[in-house]
């Protein structure tokens, strides 16, 4: 058994070190911006969907991914080996020593990073969809057809597992994009959420994170803001759940005011604080 126990002074310093952020907002705020409000030196980028053209000058590192096999070894470097797997499973012991073995200079580029920004996750949904339909789970074992719910049942548990699995990495803060799309139902009711492959991801994704946040655009209405993707001038961070924007959002550390400006850097340093206020 390798329990341990953890000291106040031990679990305050971590959550000091490493939170976790999934940051949605609609295509075209410039969420992949927010890139620059991060220390260059200490950040990585997770490049999931070739978007890296609006931040060209940034001067950080940044890995390319194409494949979601791919992003679940760069997932098993950062988070490191979780001990609950099969020997043979992601993640596993096996699993890392075989990716530290062959990729050297990538395990000594995220032990100097201490943040890693994964944009995006619903392109991460995406190419785990393409690579959920080609395996054995998504045909139908008596008549050897696609099996969508077999697809969509597979995607949800290995990106669940993937995102556990980063939320996990020791002294790493994660901050997950995705994009923000407005949903209409048959009533005429008008909804946002994340736009992410599958719905079973996208609802437990709240439960990983410490915080959920919702960038778009906002115009000035009298002391406060007035929300108005389209139209609207000032980009903001919503931070807070009942906001009255109807905005996705989860402030776990009940530091963040309803919005936030659109820097990273400072939100951080304020989720961190020692005191509130």
């Amino acid at each position: 058994m390798a329990l341990k126990i953890v000291t106040a002074d031990e679990r305050l310093a971590e959550a000091n070190n490493k939170t976790t952020l999934a940051i949605f907002g609609p295509s075209g705020v410039g969420k992949t911006s927010l890139l620059k409000t991060l220390p260059a030196r200490e950040t990585l980028c997770i490049d999931l969907e070739a978007g890296m053209k609006s931040v060209q000058d940034w001067p950080g590192d940044s890995i390319p991914v194409r494949t979601f096999g791919d992003a679940i070894d760069i997932g098993c470097l950062v988070g490191g080996v979780d001990p609950a797997v099969p020997p043979d499973g992601f993640f596993s012991e096996a699993h890392y020593q075989h990716l530290a073995a062959t990729n050297p200079d990538l395990v000594r580029l995220i032990a100097s990073k201490r943040i890693i920004f994964v944009d995006s996750i619903t392109d991460l949904t995406r190419q785990a969809m393409a690579w959920a339909r080609m395996r054995p789970e998504a045909f139908s074992e008596k008549t050897g057809k696609p099996d969508t719910r077999g697809a969509y049942g597979l995607l949800a548990r290995e990106v669940i597992g993937l995102l556990k699995h980063l939320q996990h990495a020791q002294a790493k803060t994660v901050i997950f994009v995705g994009i923000l799309e407005k949903v209409t139902d048959e009533f005429s009711r008008a909804v946002w959420q994340p736009q992410m492959e599958g719905g079973k991801a996208g609802r437990e994704l709240p439960g990983i994170v410490d915080q959920v946040i919702s960038m778009s655009f906002f115009s000035v209405d009298g002391d406060g803001w007035r929300h108005e993707p389209e139209r609207g001038e000032t980009r903001r961070l919503v931070c807070r759940a009942g906001n009255p924007f109807g905005l996705p959002a989860k402030d776990r550390s009940g530091r963040l005011d309803v919005t936030e400006p659109p820097d990273l850097g400072a939100l951080l340093s304020k989720i961190n604080s020692t005191t509130k206020g």
